[in-house]
């Protein structure tokens, strides 16, 4: 039995498999060299993604790097870099391109399609450093220009070194990065959001949430909830900046707003057309513009400027009291010691001191010698008033043309003094202005000539016209109005006639109208936080910048073409992550395009 059991065994076992000398695997001993490391270094990688793009690295590869060979040698080549950045990258984004050609080019840029492996998120940090580091070295050069600027007398100040951290420079770059990282995050997450809810397959969520899911599908959700970024502008001390900053943003979007209502017909509405065939947008009238905005400014500013002076701009009314000097006289060079002149300020505050106590006449101090001729509140302008002349009755007469007993006369030597050093300023700040168009003045110079003097005297009548225009009202209301009639409130009147001059400068004095009523929407503010009208509000400038944002956001969406500039289009286009290209100019061309082809077709 064992016998026979013992070779069936045997018999039944495989051979056994000898491997080949050639085939054994030997053993790596432990002080063998390591796999090689790959050539995609992520640290190098991503360093290069958030600093550079590699087209942009291309470019300073062509023109500056390769111009040194030992530099050639050390830097990478743009291969290399495209490799780098790149990854697989390149085999998703063309499966990319087949299944959304047809797609709109802003959807695509908006959805973050991948260009040569600049992924989107590498985009919005590249330029948010990018901004960063601009903003902290505009501002720190903003910074030691204007202590140089400063006189003497306000450097010597001691200042208190605040800590690096608490630098108004700094907080202002990561105030405005922030807001840009912050803003394309949410617009792409929105973006993509609104898309996978507007798929077939969530159909089921858009039943269970009706209101959510229009809310969330809304064309404008991206671009309103984008606007929240804003609030980073928080980060940013509240200063006078900042305020500045809110109020140009809300003025722009209200003006992009009026666009879209004006382009779509809901401000002028419509009519019919020629032969009663349909109906046609009625066009803004004539005499309407931007212009009208500046009597209300230059009234409210002239009222702010004599009753709430801490709530005026300082710096523009200073620069309308150095243009008065026919009616803000300085002090003689014959004046006793002992006594003080007044200043600008104090002669304004003395005609606000006259206001409140109803316009008291004037008694000449030349003909009675022996009578109080100033009330105990106006002292101030007593070196003025002493040298009056004897016909002057209205006492703001004596304050501002104590020599001159004619009203017209000061007038009329106001324009012929005030004129020309008004021509002289401007044609020097257009002339400046128009350096950047120095190839115009090559190839037609008359025309280039022509506009500026045109502009230079239109603009120089507007602004004589208007300082002359409200000082004279002062003297005219005080001649030919009751003394209790409207005491205060004629300065507002006085201001709102001098802001009529804007006529003159109706057709390309809009950046100053729009300026002089950002500042009284200011002033107007902060004088009715003093005076209790309403309530300041924590913060509400940061509100306003984002609400700003948001009807930005949302009338660019809306129709790109109720932005009237070109280069504003691109910035906001820009700021989305979209590229710096003009996409409604775009859309055009192609609706265009799309009309003619149909066109075509329907021909054939």
């Amino acid at each position: 039995m064992a016998s026979e059991a013992g070779p069936s065994r045997l018999s039944s076992l495989p051979p056994l498999d000898i491997p080949k000398q050639s085939d054994v695997v030997s053993r790596p001993r432990a002080n063998s060299k390591s796999k090689p490391r790959s050539a995609v270094d992520p640290v190098l990688r991503n360093a290069l993604r958030y600093t550079i793009s590699a087209r942009e690295y291309e470019t300073l590869h062509k023109y500056v790097l390769s111009r040194s060979r030992l530099i050639r040698k050390r830097v990478p080549s743009v291969n290399t870099v495209e490799r780098y950045m790149d990854g697989e990258s390149n085999r998703r984004g063309s499966i990319s391109e087949k299944d959304g050609g047809k797609g709109k080019g802003k959807e695509r840029a908006a959805n973050g399609s991948p260009d040569r492996g600049d992924t989107y998120n590498a985009r919005a940090i590249r330029d948010s450093l990018r901004v960063f580091i601009a903003t902290g070295l505009g501002m720190r050069a903003y910074e030691t220009v204007m202590a140089r600027v400063k006189s003497q007398k306000e450097a010597a100040v001691p200042q208190k070194k605040q800590p690096f951290y608490k630098s108004s420079g700094l907080r202002l770059s990561l105030s405005l990065s922030t807001i840009l990282l912050l803003y394309r995050l949410l617009f792409r997450f929105l973006s993509r959001l609104r898309a996978l809810l507007l798929d077939p397959s969530a159909a089921p969520f858009r039943t269970r949430n009706p209101r959510t899911s229009q809310t969330l599908t809304s064309p404008y959700a991206p671009a309103v909830g984008a606007s929240l970024a804003g609030l980073a502008l928080g980060i940013y001390p509240s200063q006078q900046l900042r305020v500045t900053v809110a109020i140009a943003a809300i003025f722009r979007a209200l003006e992009f707003g009026w666009n879209l209502f004006e382009d779509e017909g809901l401000i002028w509405g419509w009519k019919a057309r020629a032969g009663g065939k349909g109906l046609i947008k009625r066009e803004r009238p004539w005499w309407w513009g931007s212009w009208m905005l500046q009597p209300f400014a230059c009234g409210q500013l002239l009222h702010a400027a004599l009753f709430d002076k801490e709530s005026s701009p300082v710096s523009f009314i200073d620069f309308i009291w150095k243009s008065s000097t026919t009616y803000l006289h300085n002090a003689p060079d014959n004046l006793p010691a002992g006594i003080k002149w007044p200043d600008a300020w104090e002669i304004a505050e003395n005609l606000a001191q006259m206001a409140k106590l109803n316009w008291p006449p004037f008694v000449s101090p030349t003909l009675f010698p022996d009578q109080p001729t100033l009330p105990s509140s106006l002292t101030a302008i007593a070196p003025l008033t002493a040298q009056a002349h004897p016909l002057i009755t209205a006492l703001s007469c004596a304050t501002l043309h104590p020599s001159d007993p004619s009203c017209l006369r000061t007038y009329l030597t106001f324009w012929v003094r005030s004129f020309p050093r008004m021509g002289r300023f401007f044609l020097l700040f257009y002339s400046v202005l128009m350096l950047p168009r120095y190839k115009m003045l090559y190839n037609s110079p008359l025309y280039l000539l022509n506009r500026l003097i045109s502009r230079v005297l239109r603009m120089s009548t507007f602004a004589t016209g208007a300082i002359s225009t409200a000082w004279a009202s002062i003297c005219f209301f005080q001649t030919w109005l009751p003394r209790t009639f409207l005491p205060t409130q004629r300065f507002f009147l006085g201001g709102f006639l001098a802001g009529l001059w804007a006529w003159v400068e109706r057709k390309e004095g809009r950046g100053v109208f729009l300026y002089s009523a950002r500042t009284s929407v200011d002033s107007l503010w902060k004088v009715g936080v003093k005076r209790r009208w309403w309530r300041a509000m924590k913060g509400g400038d940061v509100w306003v910048f984002a609400l700003a944002l948001a009807i930005t956001g949302a009338v660019y969406e809306r129709d790109a073409r109720a932005i009237r500039e070109g280069n504003t289009r691109k910035g906001l286009s820009w700021v989305r992550g979209t590229g710096f290209k003009d996409w409604g100019l775009e859309e055009d061309v192609d609706v265009d395009g799309e009309e003619e082809e149909e066109d075509g077709v329907k021909e054939e």
